[in-house]
């Protein structure tokens, strides 16, 4: 529940600490908006306070045209009252029931009936499954029409309505106005068969060093990162193309600049972009939290808003992760390339360093395990990324952010070759969970000093529920005083 007094005093004071995690209806204008709204505050009781911008709609507001609710950073699944839930949100905003998919397909994935799903994800978002996802589509539309000058058709279509006619009706009846009006205010036109949009964030963010932790381990031909900037292919459903992403200017929003083939799949790779970049993430939460601790107080002043990369593509981390076992993260990348120029398809892109696509859990389920073990790997070890594959294409959310994690704990470590270290990276990074921490790495244990198991187990006590961020920092730190 939230307490509109507090509300009420984060939006006088415009904190942005809050941003995301509350929306304001302002009942003498029928809107709703941010808690940073540059527009006057308006009296206490004409505030009502709704958790989700799902729930300000459900209730009746339009989004305010001038603080653009659809640019609100997104909440962390962690900070949801329930797991399930934010697991059931995070699958939503990917566009699970857009089309002809439905609350039970979805309720099954989690263990659960539609009923029991529908009652938990109103208890804490204030909203329905189905109006949490028409929300999603609409505020998406918004920033489409907002910022691109994509053919109001594309924008429907990229939004997640399966006609023109139904998307027209549902922007006219939830706003009040016909999408043209805001055809008005468009941003930049597409250049180059892409398009522009901004993925907003709680800053600070530590970009550099979330950057240089991503280039250690890029994968040649599918991503790189050059001059601040990151690149990659993409491969959505049936849909290819590429992605690039650098730093606003203001320093709270990320630049996201796409192919406009992938205009069909803008809501799944959005959301994976927000993952990879852990833009749900509360760095004044964490770093308070952890800066608490001696030995992570200068650490999180050196470096605010480090973040933990999630991963692009869950089975990708998952491969990458079985190479690196036991090796340095150079010779990781060397053989990791090698699996990439054997089994990834080529592509064609205007950027030279982009030339395949990550390799599909279909062709490596396919593969023999002596094929992947010519890569330069033992056969043991290719018998563990067929295993994976195979997971994978039998369970495809499996590592995918919001699933169970419990599950795909137990159903990893029953794999051969696949030990805790493994697992541990792989809940961290392709699951986003918080608090995983690999106690068994070699780096973590040096930087600590410590090399019994037990012993860091416990030192990590007071870092839960943040210790893949504490993760995060003795690595970064390791690796710059290595170089």
């Amino acid at each position: 529940m939230l307490d509109g007094d507090i509300c009420y005093s984060a939006l006088l004071a415009s904190d942005r600490r809050f941003d995301g995690l509350f929306f304001v209806g302002i009942s003498t204008t029928g809107i709703y908006c941010r808690p940073i709204c540059p527009a006057k505050k308006a009296r206490r009781k004409s505030c009502t306070f709704y958790v989700s911008a799902a729930a300000a709609e459900n209730a009746g507001y339009r989004p305010c045209l001038r603080c653009r609710p659809e640019r609100a950073p997104t909440v962390a699944p962690y900070e949801a009252r329930s797991a399930i839930v934010s697991g059931i949100v995070a699958r939503i905003q990917e566009g699970c029931l857009n089309g002809d998919a439905d609350v039970d397909c979805l309720s099954a994935d989690f263990d659960l009936s539609a009923r029991q799903l529908r009652r938990i994800v109103r208890e804490v978002t204030g909203a329905s499954p189905i109006q949490l996802a028409q929300t999603s589509r609409l505020l998406l539309a918004k920033q489409l029409l907002t910022e691109t000058k994509l053919p109001i058709t594309q924008v429907a279509f990229a939004s997640g309505y399966s006609s023109v006619r139904r998307f027209n009706e549902s922007f006219a009846l939830h706003y009040r106005m016909p999408p043209s009006r805001l055809r008005m205010r468009a941003g930049e036109a597409q250049t180059n068969g892409s398009l522009a949009l901004h993925l907003s964030f709680r800053p600070p963010l530590a970009w550099d060093a979330l950057l240089k932790f991503i280039e250690h381990r890029a994968i040649a031909g599918v991503d790189c990162v050059e001059e601040g900037c990151y690149r990659r292919t993409v491969s959505i459903s049936e849909h290819v193309g590429w992605v690039e992403v650098t730093m606003h200017e203001n320093g709270d929003a990320l630049i996201v600049r796409v192919s406009s083939t992938l205009s069909p799949v803008l809501q799944q790779l959005l959301a994976r972009l927000r993952d990879l970049f852990d833009l749900h993430a509360r760095p004044d939460v964490i770093d308070q939290h952890l800066g608490n601790d001696a030995l992570f107080s200068k650490l999180v002043d050196k470096r605010p808003g480090l973040r933990v990369p999630g991963a692009f593509n869950g089975f990708e981390l998952a491969w990458r992760a079985v190479l690196g076992q036991q090796v340095s993260v150079r010779a990781a990348s060397t053989i990791a390339n090698r699996f990439v120029q054997h089994f990834g398809e080529t592509v064609d892109t205007p950027h030279s360093e982009l030339t395949h696509l990550t390799p599909t859990p279909f062709a490596i389920a396919a593969a023999r395990a002596e094929d992947i073990a010519e890569i330069g790997i033992p056969l043991a070890r290719a018998s563990s990324i067929r295993s994976i594959a195979r997971l994978c294409q039998a369970e495809p959310t499996l590592l995918c952010p919001g699933s169970p994690v419990q599950r795909a704990f137990a159903q990893l470590l029953c794999l051969p070759g696949i030990g805790p270290w493994t697992v541990a990276y792989i809940t961290m990074r392709a699951l986003h969970w918080p608090d995983a921490f690999p106690e068994t790495d070699l780096g973590i244990r040096h930087a600590l000093g410590l090399k019994r198991g037990a012993e860091i187990i416990k030192a990590s006590q007071p870092w839960r529920p943040w210790r893949a961020y504490a993760a995060m920092h003795l690595w970064t730190q390791l690796s710059e005083d290595q170089s």
